[in-house]
């Protein structure tokens, strides 16, 4: 009898992600709702581009305008990233989906590869929509050159690599109950305001520049910035350029340590999983609804 071959947890983990999609997609609930975050900022930019006036009678973005869509666009990776992803392990983790992969060989890895492409797709149409919706209503700018289409694809790829691994480390880490995951919600609100994805960060105080420094959004909304708006806007950042290596530097090293903890720390969560554990939590939950 031949030997059965094993199969690779990456490969697995890429016909997970792709069933996820297909579900996703027949369910219109998870589907609309997933396209209103976009849909709101796109809204929210609309207004306000109408009560400051118009963007341009040339149907050029403004300064202002382009830096509003790109921030939104880095804030959509940042937040699919390190806000969905460990709500998806809170939700697997109560619904007993990570308590059946405990043993399973190579199932984090899978797992972790099912949702970092489910998230890539999901960010991806959405940043689709932003730029559309963005050119179409705000008069934005799209790239305008090859160079910077790739630097935006780079960017949002790096960026994804970077966060989403970091994102299931940090669910991982954090207690089951959703009190805690909203509790997180805090800081991560928090780290966006002082990363530079709407305001100025030059504006910021030197302090709040250093610690945004050392966080991927930062980085992201600069590299997206030098992809929406022409060469001569890099005098308003901080350092008075673009700063290309230093962004694929710090993405790299986020997603490295991301790839190499996330795995780990899955496995260790799931070990203290049970069936005790899980109806356990099953019962104080239905208590907690009594109420």
């Amino acid at each position: 009898m031949n030997p059965v071959k094993p199969v690779n947890p990456y490969v697995l983990g890429l016909r997970r992600g792709a069933v996820e999609l297909r579900q996703l997609l027949r369910s219109r609930k998870d589907f609309y709702s997933y396209l209103t975050t976009p849909l709101v900022f796109l809204a929210v930019s609309y207004w306000r581009s109408g009560s400051d006036g118009p963007s341009g009678t040339d149907g050029s973005g403004d300064a202002l305008t382009q830096l509003s869509l790109a921030g939104g666009i880095a804030s959509t990776v940042f937040m699919f990233g390190l806000m969905t992803v460990p709500q998806f392990l809170s939700g697997d983790r109560e619904d007993g989906t990570l308590l059946r992969l405990r043993g399973v060989p190579g199932a984090m890895p899978a797992y972790l590869v099912a949702k970092a492409l489910f998230v890539l797709v999901t960010m991806g149409a959405s940043i689709l929509l932003l730029l559309a919706g963005g050119a179409l209503l705000l008069h934005a700018d799209l790239p305008a050159t090859p160079g910077q289409w790739l630097t935006l694809a780079l960017t949002l790829l790096l960026g994804t690599a970077a966060v989403v691994p970091m994102g299931a480390a940090i669910g991982a880490l954090l207690p089951p109950a959703r009190e805690a995951l909203a509790l997180y919600m805090m800081p991560m609100l928090g780290l966006m305001f002082i990363s530079g994805a709407f305001a100025p960060l030059r504006n910021l105080p030197t302090a709040l520049q250093a610690v945004s420094s050392v966080f991927p959004l930062r980085w992201i909304a600069q590299g997206v910035r030098s992809a929406l708006l022409p060469d001569s806007a890099k005098a308003l950042e901080v350092s008075g350029s673009w700063q290309h290596p230093q962004i694929t530097g710090v993405l790299l090293c986020w997603a490295l340590a991301g790839f190499l903890l996330a795995p780990g720390l899955l496995r260790r969560m799931a070990r203290k999983e049970s069936g005790s554990v899980l109806s356990e939590r099953e019962r104080k939950r239905l208590a907690k609804s009594a109420y």
